[in-house]
Parts: C-alpha cells; sequence; structure tokens
C-alpha cells in the first residue's frame, strides 16, 4: 500500500517500481524511482522500512536525486528521524513522508487483488489528499518533514 500510495503521490514521467538503475555503483533496489536520459536517478522513494546506513549510502551515490522515505505513521518517521540524527546524516538531504496511521491501516485493510481508485486532490503545500478507495472516500492529510 505504501508503494502505492507513493506512485500516487510522487507520480511523474518516467517513474518506475522496482525497477534496476542499472548502475554498479548502487546496490539497491529502489521502491520508486525516477531515472533521467542519463540513466541516473533523478527521484528515489524507499516505502517502508529503510535502514539509515541505506540513506546514507543513497546520498552519496545519488547525488542529483531527490530522496523520499514514506511511512505509515509520524511515529515511524519520528524513529527514522532520530536514527538519522543519531548517525549525522547529512542535513537538509531527504524528505520523510508520513500517512495518517488510522486511514493507512484501513486502506491496507480494504486492498484486495483487483481495486478501484481515483485521485480527487494531492496537495503537498496543504499536505491534503483526497480520493476514493474500492468506492469509499478519503480525505486525509499526510505530514513531511525534512532532514
Amino acid at each position: 500500500m505504501l508503494k502505492f500510495l507513493g506512485w500516487v503521490l510522487f507520480y511523474r514521467y518516467r517513474l518506475a517500481v522496482e525497477t534496476d538503475v542499472q548502475n554498479d555503483a548502487i546496490p539497491f533496489v529502489p521502491d520508486l524511482c525516477q531515472l533521467g536520459y542519463d540513466m541516473r536517478p533523478l527521484l528515489w522513494v524507499e516505502c517502508g522500512e529503510c535502514s539509515v546506513g541505506k540513506l546514507h549510502k543513497l546520498a552519496v551515490k545519488c547525488p542529483e536525486a531527490e530522496l523520499w522515505v514514506i511511512k505509515g505513521s509520524p511515529g515511524e518517521v519520528q524513529t527514522l528521524l532520530r536514527g538519522m540524527a543519531k548517525e549525522e546524516l547529512r542535513r537538509d538531504r531527504y524528505s520523510l513522508l508520513a500517512l495518517d496511521p488510522e486511514v493507512f491501516e484501513e486502506l491496507v485493510s480494504l486492498c484486495r487483488e483487483r481495486n478501484q481508485f481515483h485521485l480527487h486532490r494531492a496537495d503537498f503545500e496543504e499536505r491534503h489528499l483526497q480520493f476514493e478507495f474500492n468506492e469509499l472516500w478519503f480525505d486525509t492529510t499526510f505530514e513531511v518533514y525534512r532532514f
């Protein structure tokens, strides 16, 4: 569900799910990634579990990429932020997005083999998301953090 919501929120031309970045120096497979025409990552999104060590390596190996992490709750983001601060990762390099945990859990419980989705609004400035999922209306917010 995190990858799906990430796809919806970060959709752009050439966005791919779990793609091979075709670079031996980058030993990771991104959950979501947009590659430029030169095959360098422009956007790298990790959904769910992601180690602090991996984030540090991504900042070094993908210097031009926007680096995002999506978590299912603000508490999960806070835990990751504490780990990033403890390990002294580069500042002003990462963005983290926290979903409303109740809404996220409901979406997970509603997910089926085949689903219906219609996006009405996704606004990063107002941190607001409105959509229909399997014929149910969702009007929710999310939080964005910078590190």
